[in-house]
């Protein structure tokens, strides 16, 4: 293994794991204290999609091997792609939720800053894949593209609307297709 890869895998590592120390926290909130706030299940299934994504963009980094000329660029994208899932992970479970009725209430109040985030991740991932040239985004598909673009959008409805059957549907429907994206694309490491 090349010691610069280390070294990047090192510092995403650690942002990756804080990530999932902050979503593993707050759902141990739950158990720690069942009565004292309303479990509201499209928050619960945002934290599950995120600990998907994240474990997702672990696994994927096995790949980051075969990259032998590292750039300034590259290495400052998957910063910033770390970084943003990370946000995201601490959206979904802030320190505290006081000023709020419950888990739903602050969830719909948070939802545009959650989305929003949500869609420049797609878009930093886009603009990764494109910045490590045209064979690996071929490698990708013509379906990556589509993915990317389909999440921006709903993301985009996500953060204007407060309809309950809009959310629920578009959590259980991500977290399906993430799962099956990660499987078609990753089932193995090369």
């Amino acid at each position: 293994m090349e010691p610069q890869f280390l070294h990047i895998r090192v510092l995403l590592g650690i942002i990756l794991g804080l990530a999932i120390t902050t979503l593993l926290k707050g759902l141990a909130r739950f158990v720690q204290h069942p009565g004292r706030d309303r479990i509201y299940w499209v928050h619960l299934g945002w934290a599950v999609s995120m600990f998907i994504l994240l474990t997702h963009f672990w696994w994927w980094e096995f790949r980051l091997i075969h990259v032998h000329a590292w750039t300034i660029t590259a290495y400052a994208f998957l910063i910033v792609y770390v970084v943003v899932l990370f946000l995201l992970c601490t959206l979904l479970f802030p320190d505290d939720i006081g000023d709020y009725s419950g888990w739903q209430d602050y969830f719909q109040s948070r939802r545009k800053w959650f989305f929003g985030i949500m869609a420049l991740s797609y878009l930093i991932d886009f603009i990764d894949t494109t910045i490590k040239g045209s064979i690996y985004f071929e490698s990708r598909g013509p379906e990556y593209p589509l993915r990317n673009l389909g999440f921006v959008l709903m993301c985009l409805i996500a953060m204007r609307t407060r309809s309950e059957w809009f959310h629920r549907a578009f959590v259980v429907a991500g977290i399906l297709y993430e799962l099956s994206w990660i499987y078609r694309l990753y089932d193995f490491v090369d």
